[in-house]
């Protein structure tokens, strides 16, 4: 489904991905997880053009990323991101959140595209808030919504961008309990950075870690928690689980 080759790329002279290469396929979940400032946030938005890469192969479901010739509007309508933020946009209702792109980019009508918007919303537990606007919700609300609005382009991957990290920690469970849900009922695919360990046992096929813009590891998950091979994945795992 999504595949990176020798991936580089530089802000200036700053190189922040270095030589990276991995692959998810249909139906899998992978965790990029790794210390701050190591590329991850950027690793996944290079995945559907986001971020322009300098070196490299981007693939995703056979289409090309990189590159001149590159579709990428078309693409970003079939890959659904998640921020950290949310990015909702707050003039606008719930229901109108997740309706516009419906309508503009796949063409549905209104009264298809609110019959999909309510199916998504009763499925991340937002039905009842449907009329409210973005300031009326918490964080975790609000970023249940905005996995709805994702899913109601049907994508064929989902990219998660610590979808958790500016959550209260109360809230932190209800969005990763949809993000369960999807992995598990629904076969998603998946690409999700996050610090969210207990998610990535729970949940990941893979895990990704990476270390000063590099993939150190890309390995089963039980492989990687139970004996990582690399130092530098070591430390990070005994300071981050022992919070």
């Amino acid at each position: 489904m999504i595949e990176m080759k020798n991936v580089s790329k530089w802000y200036g002279d700053f190189k922040v991905l270095t030589d990276c290469t991995t692959k998810v396929a249909k139906g899998e979940v992978v965790v990029v997880c790794g210390p701050s400032g190591s590329g991850k946030s950027t690793l996944i938005k290079c995945v559907n053009g986001l971020e322009p890469v300098q070196e490299g192969r981007i693939v995703v479901d056979g289409a090309e990323v990189t590159g001149s010739g590159a579709k990428l509007t078309k693409l970003r309508a079939k890959i659904g991101m998640v921020f950290q933020h949310f990015e909702l946009y707050p003039h606008m209702s719930v229901r109108d959140n997740l309706c516009l792109a419906q309508e503009k980019v796949l063409g549905r009508t209104r009264k298809e595209a609110e019959a999909r918007s309510e199916t998504l919303l009763t499925r991340v537990g937002m039905i009842d808030h449907v009329a409210k606007y973005p300031g009326q919700l918490s964080g975790g609300q609000q970023q249940r919504v905005a996995i709805a609005r994702a899913l109601a382009m049907d994508p064929i991957a989902m990219l998660f961008d610590e979808p958790t990290s500016a959550l209260d920690p109360e809230m932190i469970k209800e969005v990763l309990d949809v993000m369960v849900g999807l992995a598990r009922d629904d076969g998603m695919t998946m690409m999700v950075v996050t610090h969210e360990m207990g998610f990535a046992r729970k949940v990941a096929d893979r895990v990704v870690f990476m270390d000063a813009g590099a993939i150190v590891e890309d390995r089963p998950t039980k492989e990687f928690f139970d004996a990582p091979e690399s130092e530098r994945a070591q430390d990070f795992l005994s300071k981050i689980l022992q919070n």
